[in-house]
This record gives structure tokens, sequence and C-alpha cells, in this order.
């Protein structure tokens, strides 16, 4: 069996056509409607099985997290994703009472707001002779705005630059950055204030306070949906006003339907196999590349040994040694072009992350059971620059990352992936290690020395 894992451009399907679960009963259906993984994945390691803790490390959701944190730079995707799922099972356990007053967001009224928004965008078309008639005036539609650089006004005075007095007077809420991430004052924004601004320039009505969880959707539109949120949403213009006309109307998990489909198709089709494939690498860059430094020392090696050995006087017969260079040297590159180490496949282990190395195991179970962190889904922003284990990782030198701590593997189909792609390399180092040493073979001696 041969395992692809090369990356294939897969076709969008258009979430408005992708159905969703009825978010009744408290569970979000997937997107797509096959339960197989694409992409030459095995069932094992699916998206399904990894989001309800079905495999173990180091393909768990807590990995899986911390790859779209610190190597892809897209962990709102999964967070929104998971705040969603345990939302809709919350909204289910509501009184029947409760859940009446917030009613379900049903596809009619999504598919009339997309229309309405798409007409808005389309230019106003005036009478042919109106046009004609202010052809040349102020009001011409067909001419351009031109708006000055820089318009005087008399009435605005520009607010003065605080010097460093005048900030050690200002309270301490109203100077600096705020923790969201955004570029405004601590404290001068809050969520509500950043939701209703939202909603303003979506241009729909408040919506009604007595609707259960509506606190909690408004901080959710203040860091996901918001201009300027800590974990902004990669949107279009048109998704986020359907979505939030939406909610105007209704905390119902069904107003999140369409922005739903479009977040779980980017984690299944697109996060979900990089994460596999990144999972297989075993070591560490430093470490890679320096399998990839051995096994071209091996190739070179067997490749000096042959040519020596065929303008020698000595018998045919011990140019075949130089297959055992070939064949070590072009195995060792082989696993280290899919990003393993031969060495650490042998043992069946893998280098802790950098981000794993400084982290206390009891701490990081506690934090996860917790919801800190990462899974914290109204936290903070996902930016790690400042964690200490950034400094402390570029301390080291690069012979100790090359040998680095190592764990287990306890994923048994990612075991096996491995096992795979190292059966690959052993049959590739063979036939051409083979056909190498054959070529050398049929030279005839040299007889230089």
């Amino acid at each position: 069996m041969v395992l692809s894992l090369s990356y294939r451009r897969p076709v969008y399907v258009s979430p408005s056509r992708q159905s969703l679960d009825s978010e009744k009963g408290g569970q979000a259906e997937s997107v797509t409607s096959s339960t197989s993984s694409p992409y030459g994945i095995p069932d094992a390691l699916s998206f399904d099985r990894i989001i309800s803790n079905g495999t173990c490390p180091p393909v768990t959701i807590r990995e899986f997290m911390d790859f779209l944190r610190y190597i892809e730079y897209d962990a709102e995707n999964l967070q929104f994703y998971l705040w969603y799922r345990g939302y809709c099972e919350r909204f289910a356990q509501l009184p029947e009472s409760e859940q009446q007053l917030a009613k379900e967001w049903t596809p009619e009224q999504a598919l009339a707001e997309k229309t309405s928004a798409e007409k808005e965008k389309l230019p106003k078309k005036i009478a042919p002779e109106a046009a004609a008639a202010l052809k040349g005036t102020d009001f011409d539609p067909q001419a351009r705005v031109v708006i000055p650089e820089a318009v005087h006004n008399p009435f605005n005075t520009p607010p003065r630059t605080p010097s460093a007095t005048d900030r050690d007077s200002v309270a301490p809420s109203t100077v600096g950055w705020s923790e969201d991430g955004s570029t405004l004052p601590a404290g001068s924004l809050n969520h509500g204030q950043k939701t209703q601004t939202a909603f303003n320039e979506a241009g729909t009505l408040q919506p009604f306070t007595i609707q259960p969880f509506r606190e909690e959707i408004s901080r959710i539109i203040a860091i996901y949906i918001a201009d300027g949120g800590a974990r902004l949403l990669n949107l279009s213009a048109k998704e986020k006003s359907v979505l939030l006309k939406a909610l105007s109307v209704t905390t119902h998990p069904s107003a999140f339907r369409d922005v739903v489909a479009t977040v779980e198709w980017t984690l299944r089709h697109q996060a979900h196999p990089n994460f596999i494939r990144w999972t297989i690498c075993n070591g560490n860059p430093p470490r890679q590349a320096f399998a990839r430094g051995l096994g071209v020392g091996g190739i070179v090696a067997g490749i000096v040994y042959a040519i020596v050995i065929t303008l020698s006087s000595a018998n045919r017969g011990w140019r075949a040694l130089a297959f055992l260079g070939f064949f070590i040297g072009i195995s060792t590159l082989f696993a280290a072009w899919k990003g393993m180490c031969v060495v650490l496949h042998g043992m069946h282990h893998r280098h802790l992350r950098p981000w794993e190395l400084f982290q206390d195991s009891e701490t990081a179970s506690a934090e996860y059971a917790s919801g800190k962190g990462s899974f914290d889904s109204v936290g903070s922003g996902n930016s790690y620059e400042d964690e200490p284990w950034v400094a402390q990782y570029e301390k080291r030198n690069v012979i100790r990352k090359i040998f680095d701590r190592e764990v287990w593997i306890k994923e048994p189909a990612l075991r096996q992936i491995q096992d795979t792609i190292f059966v690959q390399a052993l049959i590739t180092a063979f036939v051409i290690g083979a056909i190498i040493t054959a070529v050398f073979l049929a030279v005839p001696r040299g007889n230089y020395f």
C-alpha cells in the first residue's frame, strides 16, 4: 500500500450548497456527507476523530490547536468551531420557554439577506434623459468625486499629543494598547461598544437583550466578527453582513449556519491535511537538515569509493560494496525529504516541539481542562511572540537542537504511516542503489594503481 499525502488542490463547494445539521439536539452537522478522510489520510486520523478526542499524541486536538497557532497562524478557525459546538449543546439544554425567545434562522431568511446584500452593491441606474440633463453638473453620476487631500475645518481642534507628564496623570485604563490587540487605548472600547458599532455598520437594528446567551453572542461578535477583533475570522463583507443581520434577530445557533460551513470547510480540507503531514515529521528542522546531510554524505561516499575501486586493479567484486553507501544514503535522504529521521523512527520517537520543551505536562493538562489559553473561546489574541519559550529556544545552539529531547509516539495510525514511508524509502534506495552499482560493475578495470 502506497500512502500519498501530496497536496492536491481541493474543489471548493459553496457553503450555501453544503448542508449543516439542523442545530437541534445540540449537535452541529458536518459540511461533508462522506465520513472517509480525503487526501489518503486514514479514518483513524480523520478530522472527526481528532475533534472528538479519539486519537493519541501527537495527533490530539491539543496538538492540532498548537499547529494552527504556532505553525499556520490560523487558530481562530478551530477556536470558533469548538465554541460553536459547545454553544449548540448548551442551547439545546435550555428550557423550551427560553428557546422560544430565539427563533431558528431559516435558510430562506439567509437567502433573502444574501440577495439583498448583493443588490445593495449594484450601481444605481437612472433614466438616460436625466443623465443627459445632469451631465457636466455637480450631480453628474458619471463624474468622479475629487476629495482634496486636506480640508481645513475651523471648528475642528486636533487632539494634542500627551507628554510624559500628561501620561503620568492619566488613568491607566486610558493609556497604552488594549489586550485584544486593537489600536485603541485599553478600556476605550469594550465588547458591547464593538458589537454595537458592528451592528450599526451592517445597518441592522439593535437586538433584543432578553434572548438567551445575548451577552455571550455580543462577546463572540466583538472577538471574531467585528473589525479589530482579537481573533478576527477571514469572512467576506457579505458573509459578515448577513451574519450580523441574523444575530440582530436571534441568538439561535442556526444564525451561524453559513459562517460555520465556511470555517469547517477550511478546517477539514486545508488545516487538517496540513496538520497530518506536519505530524509525520518526527524531527525538528535542524534534525531534518542533519539527516539530509548524512544522506548526501552517504551517497557521495559510495560514489567516491566506487570510482576509486573501478580505477584501481582490485577485483571487480569489491565494487559491490559501494551499494551499502548508496543504500544508506538514498534511504536516509528519502526519509529526510519526507521530514523523517530514520534513527528516531527506529525507536518510534519524535522530538518535542519548541513550545513543549519548556512546558510542564501537569500544568498543560490543567490549563486544557480549565479552558485557558488557546482553548478559551473568548480569550485574547493568538500572538505568542512574548511567551517565555520563544526566547529560551532561540538561545539553544544548533547541536543541542539536533539532539533535543524525544518522546514516544503513541498514536498507532501515525506509526503505521511512518512505517509505510520508511518501507518506501528502503525500496527506493534498493532500486536506485542497485542500478548505480550495476553501472560501476559493468565498467572495465582501470589498472591505474
